[in-house]
């Protein structure tokens, strides 16, 4: 153990000086190629060989101990949101790392550092990866959608795109580690499905003649409303959350609005409760459009899987941070968390690990969040990081191959699951107007 820490130490100065630069360079999903570049570049400065999709940002590299064992695989997202009231956001875009992923890419940095330093792989066994992933923040949904029908991507989340891609064919226990205002798991996070609605209707002057109009803003807030009226209508056990924003809502003021654009995601705790609640979702916007006389295009896309923690890889988090960090109190929250990541696409494959390192403050999304300590954040945890590594790869990968064992995913292969989640897509106008006068709508 005070192999890691020396390990890390040595490179402190280049994992803060990194958590600074990628702060500093915010870049929202699929469009991160600065970041990607910088990481990528310090990573072939210290000997690995990197691959790379090409056509969007991210990489991976492959750490092979030459001894038998299992395949660990680490992640750090790429990512930034979008806050443009944050004193620090990107004046143009509104780009700013108020989620800490930058943390992540710095504390990856010095757990490729260390590990390229003496003897730090002789007490490891199997393979480890490293990867640097886009694209966890499910935004701009729009774009990523273009993306997807111009056949660069399949799946709007940057995890479930390099399973797709067939990059994590091999690997048997994922974990990532994400910054927060402490050290804390959480035992589950819920998923979501992502959702694009376009409500329809018919241009005309909104002074002269707006009988002649089919007022598709109208339409949308009806839609809102009912979204509204059906919350108390969704079981506590589901953790159901619905919050939908309007993308466009008209073009000019003296223009009935012909064409309004929402986005919005439909989570829960399970696969079941995400899609009861999203046909009752779409059940409230298609009601909305027909009492108008307006028609909605519904487009739903897989968004994210519920995350579980595996419970034998918090014991071990648990004792890595007793070890390594004791000085960090590590907390063990009994409550599920009502956020999303794509870490629940690994989770419904294989053990996963996914707990917060402290360091940050304020709100997480919000303009009001910093890292104040980046030895927290950063240095700390790579120590961790590497500690857990450890325990689950020292004696011939004994504690891993035990994680492994006894996990029972929900889906038994990276194939199945990606075709499950393939079944959560529908799009397309879902109300038609018959010529007797009914009209027939599709959920």
């Amino acid at each position: 153990m005070e192999k890691i820490k020396n390990a890390v130490e040595k490179h402190q100065k280049l994992i803060l000086d990194s958590e600074r630069w990628l702060w500093a360079h915010p870049e929202t999903g699929y469009k991160e190629w600065e970041s990607s570049k910088y990481i990528s570049d310090i990573f072939e400065k210290l000997g690995y060989e990197l691959v790379k999709p090409g056509d969007i940002p991210g990489f991976y590299t492959v750490i092979d101990t030459g001894k038998p064992g299992p395949e660990i695989l680490i992640l750090a997202e790429l990512d930034s949101i979008i806050c443009h009231s944050h004193p620090e956001s990107n004046p143009e875009t509104g780009a700013v790392h108020s989620c800490g992923h930058h943390a992540q890419g710095a504390a990856l940095i010095g757990i490729a550092a260390a590990l390229k330093e003496p003897g730090m792989l002789d007490d490891l066994c199997g393979k480890i990866t490293l990867c640097s992933v886009p694209a966890e923040e499910l935004l701009e949904i729009e774009f990523r959608k273009e993306l997807k029908e111009k056949g660069v991507i399949k799946y709007f989340g940057g995890k479930s795109e390099f399973m797709h891609r067939g990059y994590f064919d091999n690997i048997d226990i994922a974990f990532m580690v994400h910054a927060s205002t402490k050290y804390m798991v959480r035992p589950a996070m819920v998923g979501c499905v992502a959702k694009n609605i376009v409500y329809k209707g018919k241009a005309a002057h909104a002074g002269g003649s707006p009988q002649n109009g089919k007022n598709a803003l109208y339409a949308a807030m009806n839609g809102l409303n009912a979204i509204n009226s059906i919350r108390e209508t969704f079981q506590e056990k589901d953790i159901i959350r619905v919050h939908p924003i309007i993308t466009e809502g008209g073009q000019m003021v003296n223009a009935i609005p012909d064409t309004v654009r929402i986005e919005s995601y439909v989570r829960s705790i399970s696969f079941d409760g995400m899609k009861s609640a999203n046909k009752r979702v779409n059940q409230a916007l298609c009601g909305a459009a027909l009492s108008l006389n307006n028609n909605v295009d519904i487009i739903d896309f897989p968004g994210y899987a519920p995350l579980i923690n595996n419970t034998d890889m918090i014991e071990i988090a648990d004792e890595a941070a007793k070890i390594m960090i004791p000085e960090r109190n590590f907390e063990k929250i009994t409550i599920p968390s009502s956020g999303s990541t794509d870490m629940g696409d690994f989770s419904s494959v294989m053990p996963v690990l996914h707990p917060y390192a402290g360091g940050a403050i304020g709100t997480a999304h919000g303009n009001d969040y910093y890292i104040i300590d980046p030895v927290a954040a950063c240095v700390d945890n790579a120590k961790w990081q590497l500690t857990i590594l450890k325990l689950l790869c020292e004696n011939n990968g004994e504690r891993a191959c035990k994680v492994k064992n006894n996990y029972a995913p929900p889906f038994p292969s990276i194939k199945e699951y990606l075709a499950f989640m393939d079944t959560l897509s529908c799009s397309g106008e879902r109300i038609t107007y018959n010529e007797d006068g009914t009209a027939t709508v599709r959920l």
